[in-house]
């Protein structure tokens, strides 16, 4: 088994050239393309999409491997999943050669293979540079294709940096060098992921709304601060893939994610210094001074700055960059419970909202807009040890007073005004009986 760790970048085609010529200066080993042929398998009722695996088979110069990458997670675009290899004679699936022990408990793997059938393939001329950045060794691949099911197909012009060997943090400062470059941007949907989507029949892809955070019970405060951001980092490369698509609607849950990153950041402000995150915070200023013009995908998304703004945060969450500021006692807090942390700041940020809102009226609430939702965002991040129908209902009133407020109704907005005011608790703290 390898422990896969990746970052994937979308490259515009006309700088394609131009992107290569600089790899060719960097330190290191230079491959000439070759071209990879690639075939997908899943079951009718999509056993291994629903157990978080993917099965493929690699052709490469009459050479044969076969291929399953199992659960993982993804921070920002940055992909780490475990991935076993078997070479293979010929281009025919023989799962007894994977590890028993990464199959699913009850998994019968000769009836698998039996039921396993072509998805979707992907052809692609690979060009690798094999590079020493720090103390690392990472390859850096370009692919140049298509991935193709059935009658949809679609371009592949992407570059993926791939741990050899050393740390990650090697990997995402070499991704900082190359987001300096023009025509590349952070990308979130993998090979795999746009096979499947083409083999559904390609339907549209929907907004997808912030959810309420959920974490294990005894979680730490401090991985209620990773998830936030993940959440929103998240969030904003998946809309940004609509927009480029011609999504136009889908710029507002960019911005709904840096309002999202500013809200986690003002929670757990208490515990993490504003000096932590500077340099973050003032690149999202600009990003968010560039979308609020009114300004095409084509010309933001494919800026240097935009990009940075993204790979800033990545970086900050997978190294966990608030560290180095923080003294004992700030580090002690990031270890507490995040149960408790949930039900306290609950009150206090329920508390904040009603002593704005109580009095508030008319042409009034327009000025407090921006503080009503950064309040529900937090207050999103909060309620995930909840009912989640009472919170989601808790939640839905001041959510919709941001809207009536967005739109200028001030009946709506007078309305669902009185409806939050009113609502009773649904957390710990409250007086009322939460589920915990």
């Amino acid at each position: 088994m390898a422990q896969e760790i990746e970052l994937k970048f979308i490259v515009q085609p006309q700088s394609g050239d131009a992107l290569c010529a600089f790899l060719n200066t960097l330190p290191g080993q230079h491959s000439e393309p070759r071209k990879l042929s690639n075939i997908y398998y899943e079951t009718q009722d999509n056993y291994l999409r629903r157990h978080d695996a993917g099965l493929r088979i690699r052709g490469v110069d009459g050479r044969y491997e076969m291929t399953i990458k199992t659960a993982g997670h993804v921070v920002g675009g940055l992909h780490q999943r475990p991935e076993y290899n078997v070479a293979l004679d010929a281009p025919v699936l023989a799962l007894d050669k994977f590890p028993a022990e990464i199959w699913p408990q009850g998994c019968d793997v000769a009836e698998l293979e039996k039921a396993l059938h072509p998805l979707f393939s992907t052809d692609f001329l690979r060009e690798k540079w094999v590079v020493t950045h720090g103390d690392s060794e990472v390859e850096i691949a370009f692919d140049q294709g298509e991935v193709k099911a059935g009658e949809f197909s679609e371009v592949i012009h992407e570059l993926e940096l791939e741990l050899i060997k050393g740390n990650t943090e090697d990997v995402l400062s070499l991704a900082g060098v190359l987001a300096s470059r023009p025509g590349v941007r952070q990308g979130l949907l993998s090979k795999a992921a746009r096979g499947y989507h083409l083999a559904k029949g390609n339907p549209e892809r929907p907004h997808q709304a912030l959810p309420i955070m959920q974490l294990p019970l005894k979680s730490s405060v401090e991985k209620g601060l990773e998830t936030a951001l993940g959440i929103a980092l998240n969030h904003w490369l998946y809309h940004e893939e609509l927009w480029v698509r011609g999504d136009q609607k889908a710029k507002n849950e960019i911005i709904e994610s840096i309002g999202l990153i500013r809200a986690t950041l003002v929670l757990f402000g208490g515990i993490i210094p504003r000096k932590a995150s500077t340099h973050l915070r003032d690149m999202l200023t600009h990003t968010e001074s560039d979308l609020a013009l009114d300004v095409s995908a084509e010309s933001v998304v494919w800026e240097t700055r935009f990009t940075q703004t993204k790979l800033a945060l990545t970086q900050w969450l997978v190294t966990r960059g608030w560290r180095p500021f923080l003294d004992e006692k700030a580090l002690r807090s990031l270890d507490e419970g995040f149960k408790r942390f949930a039900d306290i700041n609950l009150s206090r940020h329920s508390a904040e909202l009603k002593r704005t809102f109580t009095h508030v009226t008319g042409d009034s609430l327009r000025d407090q807009l921006p503080r009503l939702s950064r309040e529900v965002h937090i207050l999103r991040l909060l309620s995930g040890f909840y009912d989640q129908t009472q919170a989601s209902h808790w939640l839905d009133n001041w959510q919709e007073l941001c809207l009536a407020i967005r739109q200028g109704s001030r009946h709506e907005a007078d309305h669902f005004r009185h409806e939050a005011l009113a609502q009773a608790p649904f957390w710990l703290h409250s007086g009322q009986s939460g589920k915990h």
